[in-house]
């Protein structure tokens, strides 16, 4: 391996770093519920692991419907981001576009703005997307007693509302930086993503003094395998096939709490899944520039 080469992993490497300890100091900071006084914890990813779809789509379908960006904005980013959608790929450059995009918005807009639409967002569009099998484990942790955090890409403010609506101890999630309360439409690091969801679990831990091989962790896609081996009992919940092939192999619990007409649904010819993902962004998945002119509703 060339010196330039081994630096630039080093480099990504850090920024990985920067953003789990990032999204663990804000989650330590901004915590749902008291600590539990044991030294476990849970920790969930979101996206079809305890909400059915992408998080971020349901966001971007309130924000749509509040005026938040015109038809143009959202039509022109959703045309760009089609392949990361409909291929599943969570390659990091594709991953920190469509994320990085859909923070844009903010730029301008003040932390409790986006923390009282969250609110609205969440009552209105999200709350029927729950899978109720993810949410009884969660909540037999919290009956045992051990602190249950999200895991998400998602931005942080987003997370955390989620996880107060649920009753859970918090989230980490992925943060933007702020000037006074304002957003810059920066991002600190990555995307709370793959390696830096693991990251930020590290992170956590060492700040809540959890005992990672007495932790739990569930997330549904291969690409949350670091996160999932960083703690002693990981399960593939509603697994894509790579990660149920890899649970498979090391001997991992596997829960899948999908439904037959879903996973029906999902096997519609990839021509009409375009047709539909296509008509969805249209409707508001993919947060491009705001509307500055359009009014809050």
């Amino acid at each position: 391996m060339s010196l330039d080469k081994a630096l630039e992993i080093g480099s990504v490497l850090g920024t990985y770093r920067e953003s789990g300890v990032a999204s663990a100091a804000a989650a330590h900071d901004s915590r749902s519920s008291e600590r539990h006084s044991g030294s476990s914890a849970a920790f969930f990813d979101v996206d079809n692991t305890i909400m059915r779809g992408a998080s971020l789509y349901h966001f971007a379908a309130g924000l749509a419907k509040l005026k938040y960006f015109s038809g143009r904005d959202i039509f022109g980013f959703g045309v760009k981001q089609m392949k990361f959608v409909l291929s599943g790929s969570e390659d990091l450059e594709d991953v920190a576009s469509a994320t990085a995009a859909a923070l844009s918005f903010v730029q301008g807009r003040s932390v409790e703005e986006l923390t009282r639409v969250s609110e609205t967002v969440f009552d209105d569009r999200m709350v029927d997307k729950l899978i109720p099998g993810t949410l009884a484990l969660a909540q037999a942790h919290i009956d045992a007693g051990v602190d249950v955090w999200l895991v998400t890409a998602t931005p942080v403010e987003l997370a955390n509302l989620i996880a107060r609506r649920l009753g859970l101890t918090g989230a980490l999630g992925t943060v933007s930086q702020t000037e006074n309360g304002i957003y810059t439409g920066q991002l600190v690091g990555y995307p709370l993503h793959g390696i830096a969801k693991a990251e930020a679990v590290r992170a956590l831990a060492a700040s809540e003094h959890y005992d990672l091989a007495s932790c739990f962790a569930y997330s549904d896609s291969a690409n949350d395998i670091p996160m999932l081996s960083t703690v002693g009992s990981p399960t593939a919940v509603n697994p894509d096939p790579e990660l149920r092939a890899y649970a498979k192999k090391m001997n991992w619990e596997v829960s899948d709490f999908r439904r037959r007409a879903q996973l029906r649904a999902n096997a519609v010819p990839a021509a009409v899944t375009a047709a539909g993902i296509a008509a969805g962004l249209t409707a508001g998945y993919a947060l491009g520039r705001v509307a500055r002119g359009s009014k809050n509703t």
